[in-house]
């Protein structure tokens, strides 16, 4: 789409009222050039653009604020987007460009999230519900249901756990959603229930199942990184049965098929491992150095919520240990 030009007002004599002097025998001319600038108004279902910037320029930005972010590169990331959020003003911006904001507030709210900023002033949630208003505006179904999915993942990770986990129920069957997200929702389902303490008396088998179907799903759809982390997921959820040769298999086969990975994978998964081992006296000692580790290369890295999960895991097992202990 090309930029609307504001045209002078038309002089006299200039029977085009374009500002420019057409004489007799440039009918053909006068056609093309408005033909070229009927063409290049970015005008659609009333909105119009005025471009100082280039699209192309945006996209690249947003390429490479996504990769920074799988990096954890967050400060490079937010520096790549927010600045196209300065530089653009949703009122004028037409469909295209408002779901290209759409996506950059997305990516902002996954930076927010993976560095625990879950709530207030350029949230997580603050930024999901900006990137819902701009998809909304722009009816696009598919991208507004992912970034309820993703509202849904902040309220688990703020421990509304069976809110998020009926909410992820929801999803995995919502037809606005791929079948990837479909999946992910089914595992998620499964990662909520397994959180939820024993007093409330769900019946965590269901959590596996949850599971288990969603890591079935990802290998029909060839999803090796998301398969592997339903290895992790499935481990913590025998685990929270009390079942840990399933637990340990589990994790074995996520840690032999991970790779090296990204920070925030590596911690993930070696949290997981020092959560199993740190279950059993026999490894115990083994597990809290790994989550020692683990714990270091997430606060490198800013992944807040990992750190604050670590310490819960640590201090769970350290009340099993002084159960008359008071802090």
């Amino acid at each position: 789409m090309g930029v609307e030009r504001r045209s002078p007002s038309p002089s006299a004599g200039d029977a085009s009222g374009t500002g420019y002097c057409l004489g007799p025998g440039n009918g053909r001319e006068q056609a093309r050039f408005e033909e070229l600038t009927a063409s290049s108004a970015a005008i659609k279902r009333g909105r119009t653009t005025l471009r100082p910037w280039s699209r192309d320029d945006w996209i690249d930005d947003l390429d490479r604020a996504r990769l920074s972010a799988s990096q954890q590169n967050f400060a490079l990331a937010s520096i790549l987007a927010a600045r196209w959020l300065a530089r653009t003003d949703s009122s004028v911006l037409d469909d295209a460009d408002l779901h290209l904001r759409g996506r950059t507030l997305m990516l902002l709210g996954d930076v927010a999230r993976d560095q625990g900023r879950l709530t207030g002033p350029g949230s997580a949630v603050s930024t999901y519900r900006q990137a819902l208003r701009a998809f909304g505006d722009v009816r696009a179904e598919r991208r507004t249901a992912q970034v309820e999915l993703l509202l849904t993942v902040v309220l688990e990770m703020s421990g509304e756990l069976e809110r998020s986990a009926a909410r992820y129920r929801e999803l995995s069957t919502d037809p606005r959603l791929s079948a990837l997200d479909q999946a992910r929702a089914r595992m998620w389902v499964g990662t909520a229930l397994t959180k939820v303490p024993e007093s409330v008396g769900i019946d965590k088998t269901t959590a596996v199942g949850a599971i288990a179907s969603a890591v079935s799903d990802f290998e029909e759809l060839d999803e090796p990184d998301e398969w592997n982390v339903g290895q992790q997921k499935l481990a913590l959820a025998y685990l929270a049965l009390d079942k840990c040769d399933d637990a340990h298999r589990h994790i074995d086969i996520a840690q032999a098929s991970g790779g090296i990975g990204t920070p925030l994978q590596k911690v993930k998964l070696d949290t997981a491992r020092g959560h199993i081992l740190l279950s059993d006296r026999a490894t115990r000692s083994e597990g809290l150095t790994s989550l020692e580790l683990c714990r270091e290369l997430a606060s490198a890295h800013q992944l807040l919520h990992q750190v604050t999960s670590i310490d819960r895991i640590i201090g769970s097992i350290q009340d099993q240990a002084n159960p008359g202990k008071v802090s």
